[in-house]
Parts: structure tokens; C-alpha cells; sequence
């Protein structure tokens, strides 16, 4: 195997590694799918994309984030944009299809009010230099190291409260850096329950509350890419000024890729990732982004 492949590999790893650590939900639905043989192994899954949520500032954001993930062959594909939000986004295609995509999004910093902005730039403004500028890409263990670093100093209570008020997406972020938000099983590769309405039927029958803003599965308006999401799990934030209060972590995604209809002719044991819809929608994706909101996980 290529040795760049073997780097992302680690990285990969260590992302989701940690990620599982974080949020409980993944280890109930991984054990589920094994223990009714939905799933062959914890390596048969397939991850359909992984996820990032950064600052649209000077020396961060997409720009900084993506210099990662080009180096390591992934193809920065379509922009979406996200208007009530404020945010805009792209997604990145991996070199070989065992790799999951990646999606980067980043918030439109200075379409926000002037307090929030003071409040977001006296975190950020201490990131002074593009920090991956001076990251050794080469090495998987310095990659690793970063993308699980803090890159600004913890925020007081009062100042993430304030940002909530704004925008959900600058709390979440500021507090948990670069932090993986999420990633995503792929349904449809699943050996039973391999679509999202089924499979939705079955996580609520293990205890897994989903994101139902809009609805529970989210359609594109071609009707070829659906997804579901759980609510973000809850997490103790101790803030800087040694205050608590429990905050929204990260969460599941789950994505159903339908086959394009050019290829429904193929039978089913030929039908490879290229033959589904690929990318992404921002219709969709504005839903699942309010699975850490307020709105989602005072339900939980």
C-alpha cells in the first residue's frame, strides 16, 4: 500500500478513535449492528464522510483546514452555501473509495453582530500565523497531534452563552476547536436494514433519539441522497473560568446514496460507489448542522 495512503489511514484512525470516546452512541449502535449480525465486523462499516466545523477568520477556516486533506490526495469538489446560517462549506473527494469524504464547513464570521465578532476575534486573534503552514504533513503522528489540540484558550461561560444567543454554530465551535462533529455510517452498505427508513425504525428501537428538524430523514431535492442524524450528545464543558455547564458534543450521521438512475439496470453485487449519487446538498445539510442546537437537544 502507498505509504500516504498508510499516513491517512493513522490519521483517520485517530480521529475516530477519539471521536468514539465522546459519544456513547456510536459504541450502542456499532454493538447493535454486530450483536444482529446487521454488520459483519466494526471494520465492515463504511464511513461516508467525517466532518469539521471551523472559524471563516484570517489564518483559519476552509483555507487552513483543507491544506490537511489536499495533501493527502483528496479533491476539493462543490461549494455550498449556507444563508440563515451564515456559514459556507465545501467537500473534498478521497483518493481511493475506502476512504470516507470530507466535509469542511466555516462560519461567515463578519456577517455576524459586532459583539459576537469582538467575542469570536479575542479566541481567534491568538492563532496569529496559518498553524498548518508549520505542520509537518508528512508525518501522521504531528497530524494527529494537531487536529486534537487546542488552538485558542478555552472560553469563559458568559462568553460562549453570548455566542449561543447569535449563532449555536460559533458556541459549538469556539469551545470545541476542531474538534471531528461528526461522522457518518453508510446505510445502504449495510447487509440488512441497509435503508434509512428501516434502519431509522430500528435505532429508535434501541433508544437513539434522532434530529427531526424538517423531518427525520432529510431529501435532497432529487431524491437520490438521504440522511438521517442523532441528537449531539450532551458533554460536561468546564469553561476558563472553572464554571460547568453541559454543552452539545458530537453526533451520528447516516447516509442512504441511492443508485443513479443511468445504473439501476446493474444487478446489485455490481453496483459500486460510483454508480450512486454522489456530493452533497445544502438543504440537507443546513438540518443536520442543528443537530448540536438548542432546539434539538433539549429533547434529549
Amino acid at each position: 500500500m502507498d505509504s500516504q495512503y498508510t499516513n491517512l489511514e493513522f490519521i483517520l484512525n485517530g480521529l475516530i478513535t477519539r471521536y468514539k470516546e465522546r459519544v456513547p452512541d456510536v459504541d450502542i449502535i456499532i454493538n447493535g449492528l454486530l450483536e444482529e449480525g446487521i454488520l459483519d465486523g466494526e471494520s465492515a462499516f463504511h464511513n461516508d464522510h467525517i466532518a469539521f466545523r471551523t472559524m471563516g477568520v484570517a489564518n483559519l477556516g476552509i483555507a487552513s483546514m483543507e491544506k490537511i486533506f489536499l495533501h493527502y490526495g483528496y479533491e476539493k469538489k462543490d461549494y455550498l452555501y449556507f444563508e440563515e446560517k451564515k456559514l459556507n462549506a465545501f467537500w473534498y473527494h478521497p483518493p481511493s473509495p475506502e476512504y470516507p469524504r470530507i466535509f469542511i464547513s466555516e462560519l461567515r464570521v463578519t456577517e455576524l453582530s459586532n459583539s459576537t465578532q469582538e467575542i469570536i476575534l479575542k479566541y481567534t486573534n491568538e492563532v496569529t500565523t496559518d498553524p498548518v503552514d508549520s505542520l509537518d504533513l508528512n508525518n501522521p503522528i504531528a497530524v494527529d497531534h494537531f487536529l486534537h489540540k487546542a488552538l485558542w484558550s478555552l472560553p469563559t461561560l458568559s462568553d460562549y452563552k453570548a455566542l449561543l444567543l447569535e449563532s449555536e454554530y460559533a458556541a459549538w465551535t469556539i469551545y470545541n476547536r476542531y474538534y471531528l462533529n461528526h461522522f457518518t455510517i453508510s446505510v445502504h452498505e449495510l447487509s440488512k436494514c441497509n435503508d434509512l427508513e428501516s434502519f431509522n425504525r430500528w435505532l429508535e428501537g434501541k433508544g437513539i433519539q434522532l434530529n427531526d428538524s424538517g423531518s427525520k430523514i432529510k431529501k435532497s431535492p432529487d431524491g437520490l441522497l438521504w440522511q438521517t442524524a442523532t441528537v449531539a450528545q450532551m458533554i460536561e464543558a468546564t469553561f476558563s473560568d472553572n464554571k460547568k455547564m453541559m454543552i452539545s458534543g458530537s453526533y451520528v450521521e447516516f447516509a442512504e446514496r441511492k443508485v443513479l438512475p443511468e445504473f439501476n439496470h446493474l444487478p446489485k453485487d455490481a453496483i459500486r460507489r460510483e454508480h450512486r449519487r454522489d456530493g452533497f446538498e445544502a438543504k440537507n445539510a443546513d438540518k443536520i448542522f442543528e443537530s448540536t442546537f438548542t432546539s434539538q437537544t433539549i429533547k434529549k
